[in-house]
């Protein structure tokens, strides 16, 4: 766990391209349930940022061990 968030706080790329792909997951997810609207609502928004967030991200250098 400290490693993950040492790789987030040096801006690396593997825990920050994790994060992006959960915020797509999410997203996704979001637009499939058909239960709460709010949700429905702002899951194009969550997904868009996802993936600009892993296209940006996949810039940042990797994990120099």
């Amino acid at each position: 766990m400290s490693t993950f968030l040492n790789g987030l706080l040096r801006f690396r790329r593997g825990p920050w391209e994790m994060v992006a792909s959960i915020l797509i997951a999410i997203g996704v997810v979001m637009l499939m349930q058909p239960w709460i609207m709010i949700a429905f609502t702002y899951s194009f928004i969550v997904t868009l940022v996802g993936t600009v967030m892993f296209i940006v991200v996949s810039h940042f250098p990797e994990d120099s061990r």
